[in-house]
């Protein structure tokens, strides 16, 4: 999970009819509309990388036991690519993993030749991810919670090239918020659960609460519990557009953590988590404390997005 905390603050936006009403520090119009754009090319342009969340291509979860991996249809973990016989996998009951590389197919681990090894897997705060690579392609292993699965990914996927784009409610200025930031004495525990119902560890070092025509709600930032301390507050919310025009599990929104009592939250910039972008990962949704009974139309959209 890319984590940062919890937005908190206060954000003045007056409806009228379907027209947000600006505040007192509303940026320029033209060189905003500019900056959205950039961010969302930006964005684009991370998503086709060779290790963007495009290049995923295959998945599956397991369980202790021994498998045989491969792209043949005979194996146990049939991958999408790569050799038809890669290796035996073992998984011990502990959750450990090694493999014995198949003779000949030319897999590699570090660099070497892949023979006998154990894996590590991703997850957390392990981040000596074993990767097994052959041509353009990977498999590697990743813990979430106590769920151990595989994933293959490959420079060389078609989607990189093909996908068109992502849907955007128009660009207006009046989401930008200006939030004053409210810390906790001492940052919250909980857990998250994630796309697939898994738990995941969070802090949450404080909130936000903010009004809508009149209305007060509150958002909660997170830290991933397993990382290292991040310098970007990270927020997951869903409100009256999620399962209609948004990604129904959650949207996230990336915010510098606050210097002087306030957060600056950029709706526009409201995006799809990886999970509504390929089927082959795991992210968290949001808590029940960030399901806003407010229709934010900002941001990135799910049911128009280009396949």
């Amino acid at each position: 999970m890319s984590a940062g905390r919890w937005f908190g603050g206060v954000l003045l936006l007056v409806l009228a009819g379907c027209q947000l009403q600006a505040g007192s520090d509303m940026p320029d119009g033209r060189q905003y509309q500019r900056d959205v754009e950039q961010w969302r090319a930006q964005r684009m342009t991370r998503l086709r990388a060779a290790d963007g969340w495009l290049s995923y291509i295959g998945s599956g979860r397991l369980k202790p036991g021994i498998y045989s991996v491969g792209s043949a249809a005979s194996n146990a973990v049939v991958l999408p690519t790569g050799p038809a016989q890669l290796g035996m996998l073992t998984i011990s009951s502990d959750g450990s993993a090694k493999i014995d590389g198949h003779p000949g197919s030319s897999a590699t681990l570090n660099g070497q030749p892949l023979r006998h090894a154990r894996l590590r897997p991703g997850g957390g705060d392990n981040h000596e991810v074993s990767r097994i690579r052959f041509g353009s392609a990977e498999f590697y292993l990743v813990r979430s919670g106590n769920v151990l699965s595989w994933r293959c990914r490959d420079a060389g996927s078609p989607r990189r090239s093909s996908f068109r784009g992502i849907d955007h409610f128009p660009v207006e200025p009046a989401w930008r918020v200006v939030a004053h930031w409210q810390p906790f004495a001492k940052p919250l525990q909980t857990i998250l659960l994630t796309s697939i119902g898994t738990p995941q560890p969070a802090l949450v070092p404080g909130e936000a609460v903010f009004e809508v025509d009149g209305r007060s709600y509150r958002l909660q930032p997170a830290l991933d519990a397993e990382a290292p301390p991040s310098k970007r507050l990270f927020f997951l919310f869903t409100d009256r557009t999620s399962g209609r025009e948004t990604y129904g599990g959650a949207r996230y929104l990336y915010a510098a953590e606050s210097r002087d009592g306030t957060v600056v939250l950029d709706f526009n910039r409201a995006e799809n988590p990886p999970c509504a972008l390929t089927p082959h990962v795991i992210c968290p949704i949001a808590p029940a404390v960030n399901r806003l009974d407010l229709a934010v139309t900002a941001g990135e959209k799910f049911q128009a997005m280009q396949q």
